[in-house]
């Protein structure tokens, strides 16, 4: 359900031209964020093991790569705590600002790290340590730019305008698939001397476009308003306020991630490996399949973000969670009869068009979950705490039950989807819309308002 907002600006006024500038700044950082994810990835898997951890088993060596990327989830939660409290405190902007330079400039060094074979065992330590970085200003990124597009919109775009980050998501996810396709095509040689490096490189250049467009984002009118009421208050505690007064909201919020993250992470993780291993499909065919649906979800998020405004993001979400349990089976159908196709379709129905659709719908309905006064802390420590335990949990708990079967089987996999369609089902008839703009109309008579019934 779409809450109402103060009316838009005048696009002519100077508040109006400059709230036209937030889509772009907020889609380009998210699209930094998960371009980074998926480069750093990919790179583990590819590069990593032998350049910072050589050894006698290669298997060794990319598992010890592997694990550095499963570092950067481990300070996801701290970071959505921190930033979000700050955000709370001195504002959406600064943070914003924040997590881009420390995404940007963190994933731009370490294509700089010399390998272990020059500098020995500062090599892995650097790189750690930049994973950190990454993932501790990452924790932070998606939260705060839906706060901040949720807060710049009206009462009839915050559909459109909360689809942005998950607008960035997609972007962010097909250049970095672009950009591993291009690197991965030159001889091996070439790859582990320098060609590894260029895309980590790249991130210098996207992150001073990010930078040069948030500076001049203007705050938020509702941060603003709560800034302004705050001196007249005593020493606000957001952090506080939001475990004591607002832990149903927290809890939608964790519940729906759960599932989102669990669907999400097998679609475009798992499902390339079940293809590789247990399908012996050539691995070009499942990354062609995962750009192809980028590139649809580029065009389906911000049709799903209009549809939210028509009718609410809780009926998208239900929509949505249907959508995945309808696909529960017939997606590894697609993928068992080991052609392109086929393979291709399911990944566009998937991962192009139905997760995407919820991605946008999120935005909008993961924001309304809060008051402006706790919106990117409830948003930070709901999202990232779960989705750091699903995104993690559920590709290896797929992984487990299909090696462990003895035909291979997927059912359970499909189960996994089942459950993750009921969490974001659940989690959306749990929508604490109204009891947010009840109590704000308690604390404010001068706000009091028809809450609509969508």
């Amino acid at each position: 359900m779409t809450p109402p907002s103060k009316p838009p600006t005048a696009a002519g006024t100077p508040q109006g031209r400059k709230s036209k500038s937030v889509g772009p700044a907020v889609v380009v950082g998210t699209a930094l964020e998960f371009f980074d994810f998926y480069l750093y990835a990919s790179m583990a898997a590819l590069v990593f093991g032998p350049i910072f951890f050589p050894s006698e088993n290669s298997a060794v060596s990319t598992l010890a790569a592997f694990s550095t990327f499963a570092v950067g989830f481990l300070v996801r939660p701290l970071g959505g705590i921190v930033f979000g409290i700050l955000g709370d405190k001195i504002g959406r902007k600064a943070v914003l600002t924040c997590t881009l330079l420390l995404m940007g400039v963190a994933t731009g060094l370490i294509g700089l790290i010399p390998s272990y074979e020059t500098i020995g065992i500062a090599a892995p330590i650097l790189l750690i340590v930049f994973r950190l970085l990454q993932g501790f200003g990452a924790g932070a990124e998606f939260g705060s730019a839906v706060a901040m597009s949720y807060e710049h919109a009206d009462n009839k775009s915050r559909g459109r305008q909360g689809a942005w980050p998950a607008l960035g998501v997609n972007i962010g996810l097909l250049a970095s698939s672009l950009a591993v396709t291009a690197v991965t095509s030159l001889s091996a040689e070439a790859l582990h001397s320098w060609g590894w490096r260029v895309p980590f490189l790249v991130s210098f250049v996207l992150v001073g476009l990010g930078y040069w467009m948030r500076r001049n984002l203007p705050e938020t009118p509702e941060f603003e308003k709560v800034a302004a009421e705050a001196q007249t208050k005593k020493k606000t505690q957001p952090f506080r306020n939001l475990l004591t007064m607002h832990w149903r909201g927290l809890t939608v919020v964790a519940v729906s991630t759960i599932g989102l993250n669990s669907i999400s992470y097998i679609f475009k993780t798992f499902s390339l490996s079940y293809l590789a291993e247990f399908r012996d499909v050539a691995a070009n065919v499942g990354a062609f399949g995962i750009s192809l649906a980028s590139a649809v979800a580029i065009v389906a998020v911000p049709l799903a973000g209009r549809l939210c405004d028509s009718v609410g993001a809780r009926r998208v979400m239900l929509l949505g969670a249907g959508g995945i349990a309808v696909l529960a089976f017939p997606f590894f159908w697609l993928l068992d009869t080991d052609q392109p196709v086929y393979i291709w379709a399911a990944l566009i129905l998937t991962v192009g068009i139905v997760q995407p659709a919820l991605l946008a719908a999120s935005g909008s309905f993961l924001a309304q979950q809060f008051p402006a006064d706790v919106r990117t802390s409830g948003l930070g420590a709901g999202r990232e705490a779960s989705g750091a335990f699903a995104g993690g949990l559920a590709p290896l708990a797929a992984l487990t039950m299909v090696t462990l079967s003895p035909t291979h089987s997927t059912w359970g996999v499909s189960v996994i989807f089942v459950v993750g369609a009921l969490f974001i089902g659940g989690a959306a008839l749990g929508d604490q819309y109204r009891n947010v703009t009840h109590r704000a109309a308690i604390d404010d008579p001068q706000e009091r308002r028809e809450v609509p019934a969508r």
